[in-house]
Formats: C-alpha cells, sequence, structure tokens
C-alpha cells in the first residue's frame, strides 16, 4: 500500500525520520517534500497529498507541519480526504476505526520523534470498523456532497 506524504519546514526532520520507519512496517512511501529546511507554505504540499489521496483508491497519506492543525484543515478542503490531527495513539486508532480517516497530519514542534513513530504505527494498522460507523462516515461524506459544485 502507498502512503503519500509531505511536511513543511517545521515538519522536514519528522518526515525524514518517519520515511525509513514506514518502509520498515512494509508501505511504499511517495515524498512530496519538502526536501529541506527551507520555508515552505504548508497548504501547497498538502494539497499535493491529499490530491493523490482523494484520486488513489485505498492510499493514505501522511503530512507534518508545525502543529498538524493547518494541514488538516486543508486537506479536509480536498474532496474524498478525511484527514486527523493526532496527538496521541487513542486518537490515531478512533480516527481509522471510527471515521475511516486516510489521511493523518502530525505536529513537528509539538510530538516527540518516538511518540510519531507510535502514533504512525497504529494509525497505518488500524482498520475502519465499518458497521454503525459506516452509517456516521456516509453522513460526513454527504455533507461534502452537499458543497460540491456541479462542473457541468
Amino acid at each position: 500500500m502507498k502512503v503519500y506524504i509531505g511536511s513543511d519546514h517545521g515538519g522536514f526532520e519528522m518526515k525524514e525520520q518517519l520515511k525509513p520507519y514506514i518502509e520498515s512496517l512494509g508501505f511504499q512511501v511517495v515524498d512530496f517534500g519538502a526536501y529541506s529546511r527551507d520555508p515552505v507554505d504548508y497548504p501547497d504540499i498538502t494539497f499535493l497529498v491529499a490530491e493523490k489521496v482523494s484520486h488513489d483508491q485505498g492510499a493514505l497519506g501522511i503530512m507534518i507541519d508545525g502543529a498538524g492543525i493547518g494541514s488538516a484543515v486543508t486537506a479536509n478542503k480536498v474532496p474524498g480526504v478525511r484527514a486527523a490531527p493526532c496527538y496521541d495513539t487513542y486518537c490515531a486508532r478512533n480516527s481509522r476505526e471510527h471515521n475511516d480517516v486516510n489521511m493523518l497530519t502530525l505536529g513537528g514542534r509539538v510530538t516527540g520523534a518516538g511518540m510519531a513513530e507510535e502514533i504512525v504505527k497504529v494509525w497505518l494498522t488500524t482498520k475502519f470498523l465499518g458497521g454503525r460507523h459506516s452509517r456516521r462516515v456516509d453522513k460526513i461524506m454527504s455533507v461534502e456532497q452537499r458543497f460540491l459544485k456541479d462542473p457541468s
């Protein structure tokens, strides 16, 4: 399974640390930048990752900025993406089991390296429970559908 990953300058070091870790878990990592500590705007890279997640059925995305919040806000503007900022393993598990989240956002300035690895492992290996949660995810997605414009 593919994991699309990106960061801004505030998440660059964490992204570089997480890439080999994610690969060691058996996932293919595709990096969308940043490729250095030079300042970049997180919405630009978040959009690249979220767009791939929205078009690649079954793929997952991870975005790391300073706090993880701005990237979640940006990613959730892309149709088909359900992004959650997670700061602990409980939220990581819950976001996948209950909300079928397909994009994780992390805060490179607020989450320690060891905790980030734990969060990513739990998030990547937790499956959606379906059942009653499917009805709720369907309702979330129906809200999105109300605001999509017909291109015709």
